[in-house]
């Protein structure tokens, strides 16, 4: 049978969807939505296998609804423009059922092609229903993010894993056949990532490697046959997140041989040159910080550079890039600052900010005592008022332990003449 396991489990209705209760389960966002019939624009935003392309065929199929698909990947204006022709001639502008268009990977949709949707969305002529594995704050131009509802779309969970391979052993009809048995699963779930395509597509692999009428599956089965194959599996993306973790590991660990390997495996397999770029800007902050601060400079310079010049030049200026970051000195500092903070706020709620810290732009304000105390840093000698900054309740809480690196050394002299006695530089 030539169509893939995981199309052909694709489910039929919403009560064969599996995952994503936050969205279509009793509670779930969508569902009012559901029973209306009314929907909004929208852009799922998840990683990939999670159910995106297949909620928006199922919402349409729910409320009988026109449904056209494209791919960002290759289709552009003009068959946008077909599309909205097709629908304007439908007649179910008139019934309040606009037909659906569903862009699969619309991150990778130009300014202009998204530009292109923005009247007919407006207008209602169509329902879009864009699939993004990216952020779309940084990939979807504003005004279409007006227009558009953003609902995300989580990592399958194992329990959902395990119905997704369930049904496919009790329905599909080709492995009804053959005689798998299942003796453990820890292996195929984790590997899968959440991803329910991905564990039907490793099955799969497993089925035709083994090539035997009966066999049980088993864990060392499992990372056998997948290891043995991780060539395939990368060309087809599905193993996308594996190799950037390992060049992520690999910068952070400062080995720009092995970094510019995994570079390479990602931009051989046809990854998108934003998303590499964009993920070492990302490490730039987190694993460099303050140790190399013009590593943050560099790596925001590659992201707007491969935006506008894509490949196949573009694997220069990524590769430029990677050495440079993996021979950096590293420090998280900054990484695990924030992330305390994040704590702090968790634990300890909106605290006042206190009466001296306020602004004071109107006269009640002042009379209320905003602003009052304050001690004006530029005052004072070496532009510093020793002063707390901090709500009363969590005032000398210490955030940020300068890294052992050369930069942040000079730093900790820096806290250490000001703030020594408060925090214990």
């Amino acid at each position: 049978m030539n169509i893939p396991l995981a199309e052909r489990m694709r489910p039929k209705a919403l009560t064969d969807y599996y995952g994503q209760s936050h969205l279509v389960g009793p509670k779930g966002g969508l569902t009012n939505m559901i029973k209306s019939g009314f929907f909004p624009s929208m852009i799922f935003w998840g990683p990939p296998g999670t159910g995106k392309t297949t909620l928006a065929q199922l919402l349409a199929l729910e409320k009988e609804r026109t449904f056209y698909k494209l791919s960002a990947i290759n289709a552009g204006v003009k068959e946008i423009r077909e599309i909205i022709k097709k629908a304007e001639n439908t007649g179910e502008l008139f019934n309040n059922k606009s037909p659906i268009l569903f862009i699969d990977e619309i991150h990778r949709f130009s300014k202009s092609q998204q530009d292109s949707l923005l009247n007919c969305v407006e207008k209602g002529i169509i329902t879009l229903i864009g699939a993004t594995t990216e952020n779309p704050s940084f990939e979807i131009i504003n005004a279409l993010l007006s227009r558009c509802q953003i609902y995300i779309l989580n990592p399958l969970t194992k329990s959902d894993l395990e119905k997704i391979l369930k049904k496919a052993l009790k329905a599909d009809v080709h492995l009804k056949k053959i005689g798998l048995k299942i003796k453990e699963t820890e292996a195929l779930i984790e590997l899968s990532g959440g991803d329910g395509r991905k564990l039907l597509s490793i099955l799969e692999l497993i089925i035709q490697s083994v090539n035997k009428n009966s066999f049980e599956l088993t864990n060392s089965l499992v990372f056998k046959t997948v290891q043995n194959n991780t060539v395939l599996f990368d060309k087809n993306g599905d193993f996308h997140y594996d190799i950037v973790s390992a060049f992520i590991k690999s910068v952070r660990g400062s080995d720009p041989n092995a970094a510019v390997y995994w570079l390479a495996r990602m931009i051989e397999a046809g990854e998108d040159i934003k998303f590499i770029a964009r993920r070492m800007l990302i490490l730039a902050a987190e694993d460099i910080g303050i140790a190399n601060p013009t590593a943050l400079v560099l790596a925001n310079s590659t992201f707007q550079a491969v935006s506008s010049v894509g490949y196949p030049e573009g694997r220069i200026l990524l590769s430029e890039c990677a050495i440079y970051l993996a021979t950096s000195p590293k420090s998280n500092t900054i990484y695990k600052a924030i992330n305390k903070a994040s704590e702090k706020v968790k634990t300890t709620g909106n605290l006042q900010v206190p009466l001296y810290l306020r602004n004071a732009p109107t006269k009640l304000m002042n009379e209320l005592g905003h602003g009052e105390g304050y001690k004006y840093s530029h005052d004072f000698q070496n532009q510093f008022a020793n002063q707390e900054f901090f709500p009363n309740e969590i005032k000398g809480t210490k955030l940020y332990e300068p890294g052992k690196n050369k930069k942040e050394e000079s730093i900790r002299d820096f806290l250490k003449l000001r703030w020594k006695k408060k925090y214990d530089y």
